[in-house]
């Protein structure tokens, strides 16, 4: 649907709510006043600053808040008139963001904090929303799956026991490499969630994935490697592995089920199992937007955590239409049967094998939306550990680089409005006068290391492969 038709249909679409919800003809007048200034009375954020505005997106279920935002009237009634423009890859996205093409994007959680520190390219982004936990999956060929099933124990069932390890795919790449031949995995950007929690898998299983050494002029990240990966944008996944280019990959939904429906490939673990309730996408403004406009700042934040609460109410009781939403070609494109297998609850493994998986996509439940430091600092000692930051850090770099970038205080002033205008209630945000940005020791990684965000230094110390304080390559 072209773009100035969404903003058509989101103009209509406020005007009629306040035409209808206003009595009488001097009320319908003062409801329309109320529109053309900012589509809310309260004095709890100052108007909209700018009220037009361009979002980016990939076409991937996580983007959900925005598209449910925009379709059920948030962001009008929070006097911005929204338009949602699909980007062709991540560095696009991201792009356009910095050139101000886009005035804000659906991003990777790890893109705001490599352009802070200028790994690839060197902007000041910054988040005050993170969009959702969980939504990945990793899918392997059908050729490499019936190669790995022999090295998976059974459950009582006789299918596959969960989670499965990488350990089962070892010999397979082993036996591969014996022949001569290379195993070969996608991955959607070199700083996405997807890398990191691909690579997570990997190590766990004692297969090596690889370095980067850009102080060498190698971002390959594939020094080293027994697993070459490589970038594939997420809608592109599964002709990719169709076509025998690549041999599985990390995505995010709906493509671990479009592997599954097409016959094509089975995905053998998720990240939910990788590691529970982990961190996903962000939504990521330039520093320079939020000083600029910081009354559209909070009220688009507003208009998201909205989103993202109806999109997990009532036991996710509103997904099925948040499926056919989302199924529209403008939006995520994929058929509505393949989106709401994972975005109900449900997850399909091996054709025929669906298991329950009720936290496989979260938006607003466990603290899902709040921009934590500990998250941040995760994705840095990944960076770290893989060595797109070539060079050790101390434990404050990695303290004030999350602080530059994720941030709470302006989700805070949003959460906080919201609860005075009551569309949410103070209980189901954190403690915002306790709140470090700290999450408590993470203890359920495939691994089983536990990971504090309070001591990145000595996290990476545990981790069996990867780049430890003193190496440099």
């Amino acid at each position: 649907m072209p773009t100035f038709i969404q903003k058509l249909r989101s103009r209509y679409r406020v005007v009629k709510r306040s035409i209808q919800s206003a009595p009488g003809a001097v009320s319908r007048i003062a409801a329309l006043a109320v529109l053309v200034t900012a589509s809310h009375s309260t004095l709890a954020v100052g108007l909209a600053e700018k009220p037009d505005l361009r979002f980016g997106f990939i076409k991937l279920t996580d983007m959900a808040p925005l598209a449910i935002a925009l379709e059920k009237g948030y962001f009008e009634e929070e006097g911005l008139f929204v338009e949602l423009e699909a980007q062709a890859n991540w560095k696009v996205l991201l792009d356009g963001v910095i050139d101000g093409n886009l005035d804000g994007a659906h991003m990777l959680a790890g893109q705001p904090l490599a352009a802070t520190i200028g790994y690839g390219t060197k902007a000041d982004i910054i988040t005050p929303f993170s969009m959702d936990l969980n939504g990945n999956g990793i899918t392997v060929s059908n050729d490499v799956w019936e190669a790995m099933k022999p090295n998976i124990p059974k459950n009582s069932e006789g299918r596959p026991q969960h989670p499965i390890h990488a350990d089962a795919l070892k010999p397979v790449i082993q036996q591969m490499a014996d022949e001569g031949e290379s195993f070969k995995m996608g991955m959607v950007f070199p700083v996405s969630t997807h890398n990191y929690e691909l690579r997570y898998w990997l190590a766990a299983g004692g297969i090596h994935p690889g370095y980067y050494a850009p102080h060498k002029g190698d971002t390959s990240g594939r020094l080293q490697a027994e697993a070459q990966l490589s970038v594939t944008p997420p809608p592109q996944m599964p002709s990719t592995l169709e076509a025998g280019t690549i041999h599985g990959y990390c995505v995010g939904e709906p493509w671990n089920q479009q592997a599954v429906f097409k016959g094509i490939g089975v995905p053998v673990i998720t990240d939910y199992e990788i590691w529970k309730n982990n961190p996903e996408k962000v939504f990521g403004i330039t520093k320079e937007f939020s000083e600029k406009y910081p009354n559209t700042t909070i009220r688009l934040t507003k208009a998201l955590i909205r989103a993202a609460k109806w999109l997990d109410a009532n036991d996710n009781a509103n997904r099925e239409e948040a499926s056919k939403i989302l199924s529209q070609s403008y939006y995520v494109g994929a058929d509505y049967e393949v989106i709401a297998n994972s975005m109900t609850g449900t997850f399909e493994y091996e054709k025929g094998d669906t298991r329950p998986v009720p936290d496989f996509n979260v938006f607003f439940r466990h603290n899902a939306t709040y921009p934590y430091y500990s998250d941040a600092i995760w994705y840095l000692t990944q960076m770290r550990r893989w060595g797109q930051i070539s060079e050790a850090k101390t434990d404050d770099w990695y303290f004030d680089v999350a602080k530059q970038v994720y941030r709470p205080d302006i989700y805070a002033r949003a959460a906080k409005a919201l609860i005075e205008e009551d569309y949410a209630s103070a209980d189901e945000f954190p403690d915002f006068e306790t709140e470090t940005g700290f999450k408590p020791p993470q203890t359920e990684f495939l691994d089983e290391v536990t990971y504090d965000g309070s001591k990145p230094t000595e996290y990476l110390e545990k981790l069996d492969i990867g780049l430890k304080s003193g190496d440099v390559l």
